[in-house]
């Protein structure tokens, strides 16, 4: 009896040790960052907008991809030059009619494609590739720099005259049809012929479905407002929730297997080039990287990125007003789209959203992904598209959404 009793208490020892082993977080504190994913929503390659500020047009067209794999289960590949051509005449139109006040500038936003897709309707990459300008055969790349001085000149020049002709927009559409392709009146697909607006409908894609999201505290929640950024030129009209329920959709959405059309800001410290977005809690630097405090005030701030980004470190608390505060005094901008399309853990079980870029695949670690923890996602959102159905039903209501 007394042998069994041991053996039954040496097997609950061993036990309760498996069950604290396997139940216990142990933090990893070795270099680097190590991911697995959760889930994931289906998305078209990656592609590269290369030396162009395209962004917007690539990553709402890759979140629309990924619409009508959703919806129809086949891949699409739409033309980013359509868009960045309709849209560009459209912005410097706006641009004249205010005689240049708001100068002219080649970005734009999520919306620029939705109202493009509505107006103008939307054309496969192979009808209109969009580039004409390589210096050989294999530039397959964009590369604007010398579009949009063109094109920013062109405008210029109308500064300061008494009267302009009504043919100024001929000229201008001129720049963009050398540059890249006249934008195709129809085109063949698949065996049939098309109009970039029979197209959109035969896709099923109804502009009326996708509404922009976000979340400040100078305008009332649960009303719309267009958010005050440069690019946010035609006035979207965003609907305004506070932070939580904002993070509430991103989950919904991608737990219903929808993506988001991503405005950000990734001018801060914790975006790297490698595929990593963190808020480090860089006001104590040398203490969460355990740097002697005089090397580290005498690094350069190159090298205090490096240092809090090369592995998980702790992060910054997230607030309401800290948001507010980021966007009142310049220092969140609206500075790239992506498409966010799923989340992942890193090695401590630290959640993170996963990211399509479109920088290419051999400029990060991630060939094309990005890895944004939960405090980047809340502190350096601008604004996010999503199917109206990816709401949840609650917040839909006090939006007035149906």
């Amino acid at each position: 009896m007394k042998k069994l009793l041991i053996i039954m208490m040496t097997a609950l020892s061993v036990a309760v040790s498996a069950q604290t082993d396997t139940t216990a977080v142990v933090k990893d504190t070795t270099e680097g960052f190590r991911f697995t994913t959760i889930d994931s929503v289906g998305i078209s390659p990656v592609k590269d907008q290369n030396r162009s500020s395209t962004c917007w047009a690539f990553s709402t067209l890759g979140f629309l991809e990924s619409e009508v794999l959703r919806t129809q289960g086949k891949m699409v590949d739409f033309s980013r030059m359509y868009v960045v051509s309709k849209t560009m005449i459209d912005r410097a139109t706006y641009c004249v009619r205010l005689y240049n006040e708001p100068k002219f500038a080649p970005g734009g936003s999520a919306y620029d494609v939705i109202y493009c897709m509505e107006h103008y309707g939307l054309v496969p990459q192979e009808a209109m590739p969009g580039i004409r300008y390589g210096w050989t055969a294999n530039d397959t790349l964009p590369v604007h720099s010398e579009l949009d001085k063109v094109a920013g000149g062109y405008l210029k020049g109308l500064s300061g005259l008494k009267r302009i002709s009504p043919v100024w927009r001929e000229g201008l559409q001129a720049i963009y049809d050398t540059y890249l392709g006249k934008c195709p009146e129809s085109f063949e697909y698949e065996g049939k012929t098309y109009t970039p607006q029979s197209w959109v409908k035969s896709l099923g894609l109804n502009a009326e479905d996708y509404v922009s999201i976000t979340s400040y505290t100078h305008h009332p929640f649960y009303e719309r407002f267009a958010l005050e950024v440069p690019d946010n030129w035609r006035m979207d009209q965003m609907y305004n929730v506070p932070l939580d329920e904002m993070m509430r959709i991103i989950d919904n959405a991608l737990a219903n297997g929808y993506t988001l059309a991503w405005g950000a800001d990734v001018s801060e410290i914790g975006f790297t080039r490698k595929g990593i977005g963190v808020v480090p809690d860089d006001d104590h630097g040398a203490d969460i990287t355990g740097s002697d405090m005089a090397k580290w005030v005498g690094m350069s701030n190159d090298k205090k990125k490096e240092e809090l980004t090369k592995k998980p470190l702790p992060e910054k608390t997230i607030t309401q007003q800290m948001r507010q505060d980021a966007f009142d005094n310049w220092e969140n901008t609206d500075d790239h789209g992506m498409q966010i399309f799923g989340t992942a853990q890193d090695q401590n079980g630290k959640r993170y959203y996963m990211v399509k870029n479109s920088w290419g695949t051999m400029r990060s670690d991630y060939k094309g992904i990005w890895y944004v923890s939960e405090a980047f996602m809340q502190y350096k959102t601008n604004d996010i598209l999503v199917h109206k159905n990816a709401i949840p039903k609650d917040i839909r209501k006090k939006l007035g959404i149906k």
